[in-house]
């Protein structure tokens, strides 16, 4: 529980959190002098859907400023003073190699906010992570915790850059235009009654939303170096947590080519920049590969749930093993081994991938929007172009 941590994340933070606190929002912070200020003044003006101020006394903001050579931490501290009411606390620590990086900083915070959840809140707490360099929507905080309250586990919120440089842009709109259409597919064909359609497809560091309950489940947030958020997500999914990608929790961020990890969405900017210089395009599984997969998964998810309730698995995995082209044995053997759904599907993904099934098949990604908006045109669905561009308006394109 306390893996590869420096310090115990109950000395960052020793004041007793309100008996009120509900939700704890935690930002790791480096060197964001020029950032912090319209962050924080984003998580302190929040309202409701009505425009009202919510009850600030439910939530707490946590910012640890980490290996900072800047006055981050002083303005956190002067902003405190000038915003008295505001449940802000800052801690200033310094992280010896080979721990300082986010994923050391983004753990200790979230095992902090667990702990202090915990003592008022209780297992239903909710932990929300964001960055020193975004600002969330006005009703960010509201949107969570109804999202909560409606059945989920984790909340994944739309993440919008502010300035994607233009040399990024064409690629980046490329990238989310497709994983939205492929969302899109998925859902017609896999439904899930606990992400519904209209939803996105991020559940990343600037936006993430756990209840305590499923944060410690989950085996808490993992202590390595970059894409600590990525791998928490697979964590999450691994035990079937119920997340939910809600369009309605929206938070903008920095479109900044210089990041603070060696790998995140800056880099992502830096690589597509590098591929338009060079006119090349991303390579990705076309509507053929997707429509097979979210198949297969859909008839799997049929037969997991059958078994669930004593029904007989081995027939119907035979019958399925022989459809989708695969050993029925190996199938099986991963079957029976899987205490989780989405965990047994990660295990049959790979297994297409190691046999390299005739499936599988990349295209260019201008080929595969193509062809999937085709396929939804054929399908007559205004709605999903009116929502193609709600995703696309304003600042272009989301994170990805």
């Amino acid at each position: 529980m306390n893996q590869n941590l420096p310090i115990q994340a109950d000395h960052l933070f020793c004041s007793e959190p309100n008996t009120s606190l509900r939700l704890s929002v935690i930002v790791p912070a480096k060197n964001e002098a020029d950032f912090i200020v319209q962050a924080l003044d984003a998580l302190r003006m929040q309202v409701d859907e009505q425009g009202m101020p919510i009850n600030a006394s439910t939530y707490e903001v946590l910012v640890l400023a980490n290996n900072c050579s800047d006055s981050t931490y002083a303005i956190c501290m002067e902003y405190k003073k000038q915003h008295p009411d505001f449940n802000l606390f800052a801690a200033c620590i310094q992280l010896e190699a080979p721990y300082a990086h986010i994923g050391t900083a983004r753990r200790l915070l979230m095992d902090a906010a667990y702990r202090r959840l915990m003592s008022v809140a209780g297992a239903k707490g909710i932990i929300v992570s964001t960055d020193a360099d975004s600002e969330v929507a006005p009703d960010w905080v509201h949107h969570i915790t109804s999202e909560i309250d409606g059945g989920a586990d984790v909340i994944g919120g739309r993440i919008l850059p502010k300035n994607t440089p233009a040399i990024s842009k064409r690629q980046h709109l490329r990238d989310v235009t497709y994983r939205f259409l492929k969302t899109r597919l998925e859902s017609v064909i896999d439904p899930r009654e606990t992400d519904p359609w209209p939803r996105h497809f991020q559940c990343y560091g600037p936006s993430l939303a756990v209840t305590c309950e499923i944060y410690d489940k989950a085996g808490r947030l993992p202590v390595i170096p970059y894409l600590e958020d990525e791998e928490f997500r697979k964590a999450l999914n691994r035990i079937d947590a119920k997340i939910r990608h809600s369009p309605k929790v929206r938070i903008y961020t920095s479109g900044r080519l210089e990041g603070r990890v060696e790998f995140g969405f800056s880099v992502q900017l830096q690589q597509w920049s590098d591929m338009s210089l060079r006119s090349e395009q991303q390579k990705v599984e076309s509507l053929a590969t997707l429509m097979f997969k979210f198949e297969f998964k859909n008839r799997l998810r049929s037969i997991w749930k059958l078994a669930s309730t004593g029904g007989c698995s081995m027939i119907n995995i035979t019958r399925l093993a022989s459809w989708a082209k695969v050993n029925d044995s190996e199938l099986l053997k991963v079957f029976d081994e899987s205490v989780y759904f989405e965990s047994l599907w990660e295990k049959v993904d790979q297994l297409l991938l190691q046999l390299d099934h005739p499936a599988l098949a990349l295209e260019s990604i201008d080929s595969a929007i193509k062809t999937m908006r085709m396929h939804f045109n054929q399908k007559s669905t205004p709605r999903l172009r009116k929502l193609e561009g709600e995703l696309l308006q304003g600042t272009g394109a989301m994170a990805g």
